[in-house]
């Protein structure tokens, strides 16, 4: 499946968009939405972990589901809304157990599934594309799924890696678990690459929210004092706007690379 998707992402939100598709917002909050004027679907979360499905009238305070997140995807459409609630959940019930429905299921008419299902598979992919999956996470942080894993060491803490990629260069340093350190100086990549048809991908768009949050550091694409940010993923889309590896990117001296060095068989 092939779409284009126009990402808008703020503090407080993000926005999912693509032509003639529902539109999907994503809230970090443990609060109840209020009413809306659009009919919408609800997706109750907890650490990424999908818990309930349902519809804004059917969320109420007595719901006693501890959340902290929330998925709306708004329709311009209500009469599809109960048949896509319905394929959804249908393809959440093997895969995933803790979600509930929280409306009666009902029956598809055979009219309506070829529509809705067509939607149900553009969501699953949105959903796919940002992280996100319907299964038991607690079931596949268990399962040998081919993920590297890495850990961070006082040892590693002193190593200084390299960057050298993507008409960027840098030093950095990953001096806490939760810090990665570029020092004073950095080239950054000036412009981001564009899709095909011109427009800004999704690791674009982050790399320049990370770099307006931090405008303050850099000047003409070098920055001009030290920068700490959350992760190695953090370091790629600031200085070159991912699309790389950043494990295989940041190397020490004599060229091993920080995977290498952390990495947990």
């Amino acid at each position: 499946m092939e779409f284009t998707l126009t990402v808008n992402v703020t503090d407080a939100k993000t926005v999912i968009s693509s032509k003639n598709s529902p539109t999907v917002t994503i809230v970090d909050t443990p609060v109840f939405p209020t009413a809306q004027s659009t009919p919408a679907l609800i997706f109750l979360l907890k650490k990424r972990q999908f818990l309930a499905i349902g519809k804004t009238s059917d969320l109420t305070e007595n719901l006693s589901i501890d959340f902290d997140q929330i998925i709306t995807v708004s329709f311009s459409w209500e009469d599809e809304l109960d048949y896509l609630e319905q394929v959804i959940f249908d393809e959440a019930k093997d895969a995933h157990t803790l979600m509930k429905k929280l409306s009666p299921e009902i029956n598809i008419p055979k009219n309506a599934q070829v529509t809705a299902s067509n939607t149900k598979d553009w969501l699953l992919s949105v959903f796919s594309t940002f992280g996100y999956t319907f299964e038991n996470l607690s079931l596949i942080e268990n399962k040998k799924t081919g993920k590297t894993r890495h850990k961070w060491s006082k040892e590693v803490s002193q190593i200084e890696f390299f960057v050298d990629t993507r008409q960027s260069k840098a030093t950095v340093l990953w001096q806490k678990r939760n810090e990665m350190l570029i020092k004073k100086g950095a080239v950054m990549m000036p412009e981001p690459p564009l899709n095909k048809d011109g427009s800004l991908g999704f690791s674009a768009k982050m790399g320049q929210k990370i770099r307006a949050d931090n405008a303050s550091v850099f000047e003409k694409f070098i920055t001009t004092e030290d920068l700490v940010l959350k992760s190695v993923n953090e370091v790629g889309l600031f200085l070159y706007f991912a699309g790389t590896n950043s494990w295989l990117e940041l190397k020490d001296a004599s060229g091993r690379t920080i995977e290498d060095w952390t990495k947990i068989e």
